[in-house]
């Protein structure tokens, strides 16, 4: 009886989201759904990056091992060609010498419009202790460069994926996370990164934030919405290309301390994943998608995962050349969802 309520219920969720879409005057529909990993060489793995290398070929990056901050945890790359994922191939690991190694934290993939491909990630004890690493392939990732420390107070993009500008000014959401506070900033670099400044923002705040994501608005305007402690999704704007921001300030959308990812449209509109919960509600056990015209008001578009129990967690979104959207997402820590959404004409 419980499943058959609870199969009515979605039913009707799914009609609900259905309407509202069409309202908002645009709709999405799933096109597929898969694990990447086939026969994953860890038991456990999570904070997913993917990227578009060419038409016909992706990318994602996870970190994977037998739990989040053991020593043994490292990066992995999976390609997809020819419609299909290959088998993982090990990118980075935490040795410092023969006697010291660290952990590996949240990779994150990103092509530049000059066919740059950057593979940040971090390499520490802790997220609070972490430093910044990269890698860097001209060639699709045929070859990667070897792995680079990147300069003292430069983490790279903590979570997700960095933006490019016209100009070619790449930036890059990062953040610190210690136990005192959690900061948000931006890293910048005007030579394809190869140097970088870093741009704070709203120091003063009294939410502790972290892992921003960025959209693009008009007129040189950029928003930021970041997770946060205080069950919602916290953001802040910047009216000259991010050079300066503004104060933080809570969304409506809630969000239960957990990873987001936002993208910017070629239609103009913006699209957001998220656990739409609280700390304590189902928590990562709900994913959803939602979108928005202005960037200030959401709607709930999709629903990926919908359970009591479980984990779907730290999403990552790109829209690809032919408009369609690629999301990726922790999937209960043993493997990495790969969901294809595409727009109903």
């Amino acid at each position: 009886m419980y499943n058959i309520i609870k199969i009515i219920g979605t039913f009707f969720e799914l009609l609900f989201l259905s309407a509202i879409t069409c309202a908002g005057q645009i709709t999405l529909h799933k096109v597929s759904d898969e694990l990447i990993f086939k026969a994953p060489p860890f038991a456990q793995c999570h904070a997913s990056t993917i990227v578009e290398v060419t038409t016909d070929k992706f990318m994602v990056a996870a970190f994977g091992g037998t739990s989040e901050g053991n020593k043994d945890v490292c990066i992995w790359l999976s390609t997809k060609e020819n419609g299909e994922w290959g088998k993982p191939v090990k990118m980075a690991e935490g040795f410092i010498n023969d006697t010291l190694r660290y952990p590996c934290w949240n990779p994150v993939l990103f092509k530049t419009k000059e066919g740059k491909l950057f593979l940040f990630y971090k390499v520490g004890p802790s997220p609070g202790t972490w430093w910044g690493m990269v890698r860097t392939s001209t060639n699709n990732g045929k070859t990667w460069t070897s792995p680079e420390r990147l300069p003292k107070g430069i983490l790279g993009p903590i979570k997700d994926k960095s933006i490019q500008l016209p100009d070619g000014t790449i930036l890059s959401p990062s953040s610190i996370e210690t136990r005192e506070s959690w900061k948000i900033h931006i890293e910048k670099s005007i030579d394809f990164g190869e140097t970088w400044q870093f741009i704070p923002i709203d120091p003063e705040t009294k939410f502790n934030v972290i892992q921003p994501t960025i959209l693009i608005q008009s007129n040189d305007k950029l928003q930021i919405l970041c997770r946060s402690k205080s069950n919602a999704i916290v953001q802040a704007f910047s009216e000259d290309n991010g050079n300066n921001w503004g104060e933080l300030t809570k969304t409506e959308l809630k969000n239960p301390n957990s990873g987001i990812d936002a993208v910017t449209l070629k239609n103009g509109w913006y699209l957001l994943v998220y656990n739409p919960t609280i700390q304590g509600s189902g928590d990562r056990a709900k994913l959803n998608v939602a979108i928005s015209k202005d960037g200030l008001k959401w709607t709930d578009a999709v629903i990926l995962e919908s359970e009591e129990k479980g984990e779907f967690s730290y999403p990552s979104v790109i829209q690809t050349n032919d408009g369609r959207v690629h999301i990726t997402y922790t999937y209960n820590r043993v493997n990495i969802k790969h969901v294809v959404l595409e727009e109903t004409k």
